[in-house]
């Protein structure tokens, strides 16, 4: 696709990284959207529930989850503190996961996860320093809410697999990188590492793919 003045952030890792240039040209648009219906207790909630779990399993719990709140599309914090928590386990959820869901909805409720409207006033990191805080939560599901929800321009998931597979795919390195590896190179990235991380992800799924036909 043409890198014009109306892609800032791909003209600049096109002319920053030569490699990255390559890998643009070869998947095209940039088309992530990010989910920005969702609240922060939302999109976490549903991060607990996913944790470990593949696809279908997720989807059947988190069904069986929000079945337990008729007439709701999603429960509210309130609506999760006050229900009985053997049907909450009775709907697929262990007690880590149970006690992590009533952690989320009770810093909710404190403003220790902040609203939508509340986090475009606080920067990245001082985000992830509020959302770690919650039982469950690491870095790297703070960094994919920042990712996928909010739509930060810059935010590199060192520790995620598949960012550092791409990498190594698409960099012909030998070996998987490390996160202190990706961190140094991805600084030449700034500000839009999201925009290579995404990149990174497609070129790791394009592997996949081809993996399946052989």
């Amino acid at each position: 696709m043409p890198l014009s003045a109306n892609y800032p952030a791909l003209g600049h890792l096109a002319k920053i990284d030569p490699v990255m240039r390559r890998l643009i040209g070869e998947i095209g648009p940039f088309t992530l959207k990010p989910k920005v219906s969702r609240s922060p207790f939302e999109s976490l909630a549903c991060a607990i529930a996913y944790q470990q779990l593949h696809d279908k399993a997720e989807e059947t719990i988190l069904k069986r989850f929000i079945a337990l709140f008729p007439g709701r599309r999603f429960p509210c914090p309130e609506d999760l503190l006050a229900m009985n928590l053997s049907a909450i386990r009775n709907a697929g959820f262990s007690r880590p996961k149970i006690m992590a869901l009533r952690d989320l909805a009770s810093k909710t409720l404190d403003g220790t996860v902040a609203t939508n409207r509340m986090m475009k006033q606080l920067e990245d990191e001082a985000i992830i320093d509020r959302l770690v805080e919650v039982r469950g939560i690491g870095r790297w599901t703070a960094e994919m809410l920042l990712i996928f929800q909010l739509g930060r321009p810059d935010v590199l998931p060192v520790d995620d697999f598949w960012v550092r597979n791409g990498f190594r795919i698409v960099y012909r390195r030998r070996s998987m990188p490390t996160p202190k590896q990706m961190l140094q190179y991805g600084e030449r990235w700034r500000p839009y590492r999201t925009v290579a991380s995404w990149y990174l992800w497609r070129a790791a799924d394009r592997a996949k793919q081809a993996m399946k036909v052989l």
